[in-house]
């Protein structure tokens, strides 16, 4: 594997800058002291902060915007009738997707983590990365989310280590050169793109063969589905999960008042002690014991691991408490698949609270199309169910389905659910019957964080 010569590269321009993976590429590229520039469709904090270490940035895609660059960096969801793209080939500038680019940057680092799995990837990212920085590993980190701890969703370290989120999407993982591969878990998603299960475990299956012989596959023993995957695979295989036969196992599992975990890790029947986590729920627990397998064997040492999670808060929208005003809680989540929707109203259930409220925005049509069935069992933790207008993404709406459909759907098992449609009629309809002691989550990956906004706005009025 030969190492990428960025040097040969002065000025770089990103096209869709303002992307969570994009913005992160960008200022790594920032602190190494190149000329970055970028456009992308409206401003943003992301934006806004690359905009203060130097890029150019700017609001709208233009041909003209190409201006005495080296390099073009794209994201999948660009199209080739983009007109900064087509101006880049009139010019013979190079010009290089996301993911692959991301590649590259990973050949520069001999131990390389990427984080995989249908959910949990940006949570797993970050806790291995605390507890990283907490052991003084000092790693590069490329988070799809936003930290605190490290302000923002990258930093770049002066280290062996990089770790990285690796979306399946498009297959966009099989760019990447992992020294360490996780498997968090693996369902149907992104049909848009792939056309059944099986397709996805392909991808997935590839994503196994590019781990060294030297490096290790660290996989989730409890889900079927990457189980049936692991045969063959050449790489060192280590498994997680609750069951007897994986390698890293949490048993005596307790939850606090605020549905933390405590629990026990038994490493190939040795019991390592117990761990503390200061986020909820049971998913957390499944994400905990990855980052504890992939962290040990980098050799950081235990008291470093548990420390590192106990001091381990939550990326932004990941069951983020937004506000309580009025004793009416309001938390944000990123949950936009079916079984994340299950996990997070089932953490949200150990919460305190009176009733419960969901205020969800179903994310692309496809995938309420496509899931429409699994949606609908999603939802019986909740004691509300409001469903808020399709955010369409990538996509364009060809009337196959509406956020109505699903909306029905649920009520026909039986639950709470009304279509509410645009954010405005959630709040009025949420600040007629809410009432102390409730605790509202806004849950999907497009913009329902702002009902949340609103609401304790409105609250503290």
């Amino acid at each position: 594997m030969s190492k990428f010569d960025l040097s040969q590269y002065k000025h770089v321009h990103f096209i869709g800058i303002g992307g969570i993976s994009m913005s992160g590429l960008a200022e790594i590229l920032l602190y190494n002291h190149y000329i970055v520039s970028g456009s992308d469709m409206k401003s943003s904090t992301l934006t806004k902060k690359l905009e203060s270490k130097g890029a150019t940035i700017y609001i709208g895609h233009n041909r003209k915007n190409i201006k005495n660059v080296d390099l073009v960096i794209y994201t999948a969801a660009v199209k080739a009738d983009n007109e900064e793209l087509i101006r880049a080939h009139e010019l013979n500038i190079p010009t290089m997707e996301r993911a692959v680019f991301l590649g590259e940057i990973m050949k520069n680092y001999d131990k390389c983590i990427a984080v995989s799995g249908t959910h949990g990837k940006t949570t797993t990212t970050s806790m291995i990365s605390i507890i990283l920085e907490h052991a003084k590993y000092d790693p590069t980190i490329l988070v799809g989310g936003e930290l605190d701890a490290i302000e923002g969703n990258v930093k770049v370290g002066n280290s062996e280590y990089f770790i990285t989120e690796a979306c399946e999407y498009v297959e966009s993982f099989l760019h990447f050169y992992p020294y360490i591969g996780i498997i968090l878990n693996i369902e149907e998603d992104h049909l848009d793109y792939f056309e059944n299960l099986d397709h996805i475990k392909q991808a997935f299956r590839k994503f196994c063969n590019l781990i060294p012989k030297n490096g290790c596959l660290i996989a989730n023993g409890d889900n079927d589905n990457v189980v049936s995957i692991l045969k063959d695979v050449e790489c060192p295989i280590v498994t997680f999960g609750t069951k007897q036969n994986c390698d890293w196992q949490a048993v005596n599992i307790n939850f606090d008042n605020m549905g933390c975990a405590s629990f026990d890790v038994i490493f190939k029947n040795k019991n390592l002690g117990k761990f503390y986590l200061a986020i909820p729920g049971m998913h957390n627990v499944i994400n905990a014991l990855s980052a504890i397998a992939c962290s040990y064997y980098l050799e950081v040492p235990l008291t470093q691991i548990k420390q590192g999670l106990m001091l381990f808060k939550s990326p932004h929208r990941r069951f983020e408490l937004k506000g309580k005003i009025k004793n009416i809680s309001v938390i944000d989540d990123y949950a936009h698949h079916p079984t994340e929707i299950k996990a997070t109203l089932e953490a949200a259930k150990k919460y305190p609270h009176k009733k419960l409220w969901c205020i969800f925005q179903p994310h692309t049509y496809t995938r309420t199309l496509t899931l429409l069935n699994e949606f609908s069992q999603a939802f019986p933790i909740a004691d509300e169910v409001i469903i808020a207008d399709i955010y369409a993404a990538r996509e364009k709406d060809l009337g196959l389905i509406h956020a109505k459909d699903l909306a029905n759907t649920i009520k026909a098992t039986g639950q709470n659910a009304k279509y509410l449609g645009d954010f405005s009629n959630i709040l009025s309809y949420l600040l007629e019957n809410l009432k102390p002691g409730d605790l509202v989550i806004t849950m999907g990956a497009g913009n329902i964080n702002q009902v949340g906004d609103l609401l304790l706005t409105e609250l503290a009025k």
